[in-house]
């Protein structure tokens, strides 16, 4: 196992803008890839990373989220997957914030299913089905964009809901907008 680089949107590396391969078959070196990316999620720290990230052009994800999303203490729940894909979504579509760690500092307001359905291939290579829905959803949703090659900025409404935050002197963070010279390169 090992911690692996990150790649961000200014390496200029098109494997965050391309569709990944499929992975068909669990082996040996693909349980090492999602050991070496939920290494590299933790060390981040993340609560998922897709193989793209990494720049590995497979179509594997791993998403690490807490049971409760509003108890910072609750157990974590982990999913390594290859070749995941979203087999139904419901209807209600909620907007959130959302960060990635191939684009440090940056945040954004993104719409995204409520809930969804999904199938993949666990490690052991056994295909499985898991609903999840809100945070973890969203999670989920975000990792498989990176499958397809696409960031969560190509998914917000508009661009002024792109934004850093930053500590205002009483210790508020605070959003702070893109300028247009910013907003072009994503």
């Amino acid at each position: 196992m090992a911690i692996r680089p990150i790649v961000t949107l200014a390496d200029n590396n098109p494997v965050l803008r391309r569709p990944a391969n499929r992975v068909r078959r669990i082996d040996k070196a693909t349980r090492a890839l999602m050991d070496d990316m939920i290494d590299t999620m933790r060390d981040a720290p993340g609560v998922g990373l897709a193989a793209p990230q990494i720049g590995v052009e497979l179509r594997v994800i791993v998403v690490e989220v807490p049971t409760d999303p509003e108890d910072p203490e609750s157990a974590m729940r982990l999913h390594a997957l290859a070749d995941p894909e979203i087999l139904w979504s419901s209807p209600e579509i909620e907007e959130d914030q959302e960060a990635c760690l191939s684009i440090p500092g940056l945040y954004g307001d993104v719409p995204r299913y409520v809930a969804i359905r999904i199938r993949g291939l666990d490690r052991s290579g056994r295909q499985v089905e898991l609903e999840v829905a809100d945070y973890e959803a969203r999670v989920f949703q975000h990792e498989i964009d990176h499958l397809d090659g696409i960031l969560y900025t190509q998914r917000v409404t508009s661009p002024d809901k792109l934004y850093r935050l930053q500590q205002d002197a009483s210790g508020t963070y605070v959003r702070t907008p893109l300028g247009t010279d910013e907003v072009h390169v994503l």
